[in-house]
């Protein structure tokens, strides 16, 4: 055989167990039949004395030693070893013999003989070609010792024992706690909330949990706990400040145990700070001192929050927020005006319900300042005109509106003469001037081959005059 092979049987039943109503059954069983008495008398396995301790378990014949088997019947299997054991079957395996026999290997034959009895029931009434088998169905706490005979042709060989006694026991798994990622951080809730921690753990069979609340036992009145076979649940429905601290949770097992610690923070809203005192005011400015409130919600304190309320309105508006230190300067103040001040504390659960208030005015006095104005020299903006962007020659189809521009600066504002070919346009319809911000314009309606020459735009004030030209050419339509 090149590998091993698998299989399962079914474990005796428990009437076919009782040593009053089954016989002795031989390794060979129902295969094959010894040749001769001789050889019957070789492969008879011994009986089994007392199992209760390891001299007893059931071993190779200890009377007369037999006669040596034949060479047709094959040698005991090698390295019996027991797999694995469950609550509820066993896995054993071996090695093929070193001798199989003249007439070749059949298979194997695994019987078993429960504590206390003589008799050894076969598992598989025919051989079986497997070097690994699994007893399933048997009862929780059966205890039985266990061997498998090699079978030929010519009948069963030795049988190989397991030393030691195969006890079918609950398979214990150790307890283990598994901690929901969102508590193993502080957890944290207001007062009147409820606190509801279902805890998941493992373990076989069903462990014992138990609580308790900064090592001592829970307060039954307060806390509810339920635990079943997989999980713990913790309940308080109106959580109280006294709730806050640690929670360890302990689940164990036949000797062993599992931990698992959990925060539990309580908090409300702080109390406003004790006390508030106006230390100066100068100019625009007021400096203002508190001190910490005596309650702080069983929580740090995020900060406090810095308000002002003019007299005359009597509206508050917040200065300051989430400010750690008890002293500031408030700065921009109107003058004229007298303000009142107050400061509220913040964590967790938001400000405090109340305000700390100055009992003394805040005034802004207005001071003596005398205007003294400096001497101003107006400066003169006069300018001849002239052209920072001149006119462009341009082309221009008959029919069609087309535009001049140019701009021009001067102060003051210069008077815009549009001329054609030295000709002043003021008057004509067809032509429209326009002067805006510096910028002049010259509107032609519906240009002809006739409007085509030299345009010029004449800019003149008090302190000058300047002119720019271009040259428009209207193109007549070809013909066909």
């Amino acid at each position: 055989m090149t590998g091993k092979a698998a299989s399962e049987a079914t474990g005796p039943k428990e009437t076919a167990s009782e040593s009053a109503s089954v016989p002795i059954t031989e390794p060979s069983g129902e295969v094959a039949a010894p040749e001769s008495k001789e050889e019957e008398q070789a492969q008879e396995p011994p009986e089994p004395q007392d199992p209760a301790s390891q001299a007893a378990a059931p071993t190779a014949p200890t009377a007369a030693k037999p006669a040596p088997p034949s060479e047709d019947v094959p040698s005991a299997p090698l390295l019996l070893t027991v797999e694995d054991v469950s609550s509820s079957s066993v896995t054993v395996s071996w090695e093929p013999p070193e001798r199989l026999g003249r007439l070749g290997l059949q298979g194997y034959v695994v019987e078993i003989c429960r504590e206390g009895a003589s008799e050894w029931v076969p598992v598989n009434a025919r051989p079986m070609m497997v070097t690994q088998q699994t007893l399933r169905n048997l009862a929780l706490g059966d205890k039985f010792f266990l061997r498998v005979a090699a079978v030929s042709s010519a009948g069963a060989g030795p049988p190989a024992v397991l030393d030691q006694p195969v006890h079918i026991q609950e398979i214990i798994e150790p307890p283990k706690i598994r901690v929901p990622r969102h508590l193993r951080q502080t957890y944290i809730r207001q007062v009147g909330e409820s606190v509801n921690l279902q805890i998941p753990f493992q373990g076989k069979p069903k462990p014992q949990a138990s609580w308790t609340h900064n090592g001592h036992a829970l307060d039954s009145k307060r806390v509810n706990i339920r635990s079943g076979d997989q999980d713990s649940i913790l309940f308080i429905r109106s959580a109280q400040r006294s709730d806050s601290g640690r929670y360890e949770l302990t689940v164990r097992l036949e000797g062993l145990e599992a931990k698992a610690a959990i925060d539990i923070l309580v908090i409300e809203k702080p109390g406003p700070p004790s006390s508030i005192r106006l230390l100066d005011v100068w100019g625009c400015n007021a400096a203002l001192e508190w001190t910490p409130p005596q309650d702080t919600g069983n929580t740090e304190l995020l900060g406090y929050t810095v308000q002002k309320a003019d007299k005359k309105t009597g509206q508050w508006f917040t200065v300051l927020e989430r400010y750690h230190p008890t002293t500031c300067t408030i700065s921009h103040l109107i003058v004229g005006n007298s303000y009142y001040f107050r400061v509220f504390s913040e964590n967790l659960c938001g400000l405090s319900d109340s305000a700390t208030s100055t009992k003394e005015l805040a005034h802004i006095r207005k001071e003596d300042i005398a205007a003294k104005p400096k001497g101003f020299i107006e400066r003169d903006f006069s300018e001849a005109p002239s052209f920072t962007q001149p006119l462009a020659d341009h082309t221009s189809t008959p029919g069609y509106s087309t535009q001049l521009f140019c701009s021009v600066r001067a102060s003051p504002k210069p008077k815009i003469i549009w001329m054609k070919n030295k000709m002043d346009l003021r008057g004509d319809p067809k032509y429209r001037a326009l002067s805006e911000q510096g910028v002049c314009t010259l509107e032609i309606r519906k240009p002809s081959p006739f409007d085509s020459g030299v345009y010029t735009c004449k800019a003149i004030n008090v302190l000058g005059e300047a002119s720019v030209d271009c040259r428009l050419e209207v193109k007549a339509s070809a013909t066909h």
